[in-house]
């Protein structure tokens, strides 16, 4: 594995590769965990070159978020990236990435304001800018998403479209720990308490599947559900439960296959997202 933290000396390596040969390329902000290792391992895969980047971005945290103490495990990333097999490890900083007064992209005025967008207006934006400058270096052949993030995966398919980028986004499926807990780098912030609390979203999640599974189709029940189930918890707080179609619309009644149940919470000041795609 090669590690690089220049931009063009990454870029130049890339040039190097032959047409014929697929990159992947996975972005992350590091303290990597079995999610990030699923989608390397499917990029593994599917390609002939993974490139994996670690970036915290400082544009996509809101003022009184956690840049400041966000989970750094630089050496352990580097030994796991290795471990699976990553070709090219990309560790750029701050002033490589970005410039003093620049050009800035915006997230659409509908989808990127909804939702994770509405509790945290302004991340869709510096989200969007770090992965098309990250693109930009890379120029991948598939890039790597979960589906955790679901609104930012859409965000960024509709990047790729809009901007006409000839690049194929890859959607993974969420990775669980064992007890359904849905695996995050904010995890670690929880105490033994708080994870047992947690685990309630991914258990409303489920009574939310197998009402689908019973043919039960009918969102604001769906919903009301859900929210009677957490309610049970006085120190989980929801922040909001919906549920919308592939392309982010609110919809009153489950579409199989193109429906998407979505939930965020905080239990004291972590806050946690999870979802399900029906």
């Amino acid at each position: 594995m090669i590690i690089l933290n220049r931009i063009d000396t990454l870029k130049n390596e890339l040039r190097q590769i032959t047409k014929d040969k697929k990159i992947a390329f996975v972005p992350t902000m590091g303290a990597l965990h079995e999610g990030h290792l699923s989608l390397i391992s499917k990029a593994k895969k599917e390609n002939d070159i993974v490139v994996v980047s670690i970036f915290i971005n400082p544009t996509q945290f809101l003022q009184g978020e956690d840049l400041d103490t966000y989970p750094k495990k630089e050496q352990a990333d580097a030994k796991l990236c290795e471990l699976c097999g990553v070709d090219y490890l990309f560790l750029p900083n701050k002033e490589m990435m970005y410039e003093k007064d620049e050009i800035l992209i915006k997230a659409p005025k509908t989808k990127g304001f909804i939702l994770e967008g509405e509790k945290r207006p302004g991340h869709f934006d510096g989200m969007l800018q770090i992965v098309l400058k990250l693109f930009n270096i890379v120029n991948p052949t598939n890039a790597y998403f979960g589906k955790k993030d679901a609104q930012q995966l859409s965000l960024i398919n509709q990047m790729v479209k809009n901007f006409y980028l000839d690049i194929n986004i890859v959607a993974c499926e969420i990775v669980r720990e064992n007890d359904g807990l849905a695996m995050s780098s904010r995890n670690v912030y929880l105490d033994k308490h708080q994870r047992e609390l947690a685990l309630n979203i991914s258990r409303s999640l489920n009574f939310a599947a197998k009402a689908v599974g019973a043919n039960k189709t009918n969102s604001t029940l769906i919903i009301k559900e859900m929210e009677d189930f957490l309610s049970q918890y006085t120190e989980i707080k929801i922040e909001y439960i919906t549920i919308v179609n592939r392309e982010f619309e609110q919809i009153n009644t489950i579409e199989i296959k193109n429906s998407i149940i979505l939930i965020a919470v905080k239990i004291g000041n972590i806050r946690l997202i999870d979802n399900i795609w029906v």
